[in-house]
């Protein structure tokens, strides 16, 4: 009797022992906190090490969001109340119970807000992702379309520039390709804003870019934003990656024929809600094979005319460096596959090649690759008027 209370308590105590040392190893930590802030919403991705369960709850009165997370810990900083953007006033740390950590954050208006745990992938462990939206945001409210275009054998009106949409690939948490010293989400940031300067500096031209700070747009949304602004054309501009860092130079592509058809194939599924996609001729009221047919000859114009363009722009960049494809290529990117705006993707450099990622922080190279844009921009208007005059 007496070796088994032995025993037991043996047991015991090695078991209140081994929940002394995992306890605390078992602990989710919060590694990082980081932000990005759009003009529509605001990002804070958390960072941990391990999956964590969570509880979410908003209170009013003042306005709150509170997140608990079970045995978690925070060993990042919280974020000073100057950088959390429009929707959070600060942001607090609590532990109602010992065993939770308690996130509350203090909102300056009323929001919509959404939140995952995502698992990891790439170069990231687990992310709780919190994004903050104005108070009547809809997920599900389909984008807008923009009003019909006037008709595709209407004269250019001639007090309207010239309107040239600018994509900066990549931003926020989705930092693209890496060099060394460098993310490209940060040089294409600063090539296309150098090229909105040169455009906006000539006479009948004007540019806009799909983002202008640090923060992630959805790539649907990227060709969207051309055609609700009316873009004459739509140039993506990113730096390429490949693991053996001698690969260099620049290339451009153009969206290829298999990817127009299957952009054709969505948007004929919900052709009632689109009046303006064949060259300015409503689907809506077309059989479905005609609005096929109509709808296939303005995504073919399209496609010709981007690399027609991109011919331009391919053939300044080979003045300033080495290109990795003397043509342009074709490929079914998601940011080209707009019906009825030419639209090309420039991969301005190799950023993991040693040498072109030195370049591509230069301010004199970046100001080399934006002029040699703007150069293939203003040859393919004059050698294409009228294109440009039925808009």
């Amino acid at each position: 009797m007496l070796g088994n209370m032995i025993k037991g308590l043996r047991l015991a105590a090695l078991l209140v022992l081994l929940a002394l040392v995992t306890g605390p190893v078992s602990a989710a930590v919060i590694k990082d906190i980081r932000m990005w802030h759009a003009p529509d919403h605001s990002r804070l991705v958390f960072d941990m090490d391990k999956r964590s369960k969570f509880k979410v709850f908003s209170l009013e009165s003042p306005g709150r969001v509170v997140i608990d997370l079970e045995n978690t810990r925070l060993r990042s900083k919280i974020p000073d109340p100057t950088k959390t953007g429009q929707f959070i006033r600060q942001i607090r740390l609590g532990s109602p119970d010992g065993s939770v950590t308690r996130l509350v954050f203090d909102l300056k208006k009323p929001v919509r807000y959404f939140i995952q745990l995502l698992k990891p992938s790439n170069n990231f462990q687990y992310r709780l992702v919190v994004d903050f939206y104005h108070h009547d945001f809809d997920p599900n409210k389909k984008t807008p379309v923009p009003a019909p275009l006037p008709e595709p054998d209407a004269p250019r009106d001639p007090n309207r520039d010239i309107l040239v949409m600018i994509d900066p690939g990549h931003g926020g948490e989705d930092s693209g390709a890496r060099g060394k010293r460098t993310y490209e989400k940060t040089v294409v940031l600063q090539i296309s804003k150098r090229l909105k300067s040169l455009i906006d500096a000539e006479p009948g031209m004007k540019a806009e870019l799909t983002r202008t700070g640090d923060y992630y747009i959805k790539l649907r949304k990227r060709s969207t934003l051309a055609r609700q602004n009316r873009a004459d054309m739509f140039i993506s501009i990113h730096a390429d990656a490949f693991k053996d860092s001698r690969a260099r130079g620049a290339s451009v592509y153009a969206l290829s024929l298999r990817g127009a058809t299957s952009e054709t194939a969505k948007i004929l599924a919900n052709k009632e809600n689109l009046s303006d996609l064949a060259g300015g001729v409503s689907l809506a009221d077309k059989d479905d094979l005609l609005a096929e047919v109509l709808l296939d000859l303005s995504m073919s114009s399209t496609v010709n005319e981007s690399i027609s363009f991109g011919r331009e722009v391919l053939a300044e960049l080979k003045k300033i460096g080495r290109v990795h494809s003397k043509r342009v290529e074709q490929a079914g990117f998601v940011v080209l596959k707009s019906p009825d705006v030419p639209s090309i993707l420039v991969e301005t450099a190799y950023i993991t090649n040693p040498s072109e990622e030195k370049l591509l922080r230069s301010k004199g190279h970046q100001e080399k690759i934006a002029k040699a844009i703007l150069t293939g921009v203003k040859r393919y208007i004059t050698k294409s008027p009228a294109y440009y005059a039925r808009q």
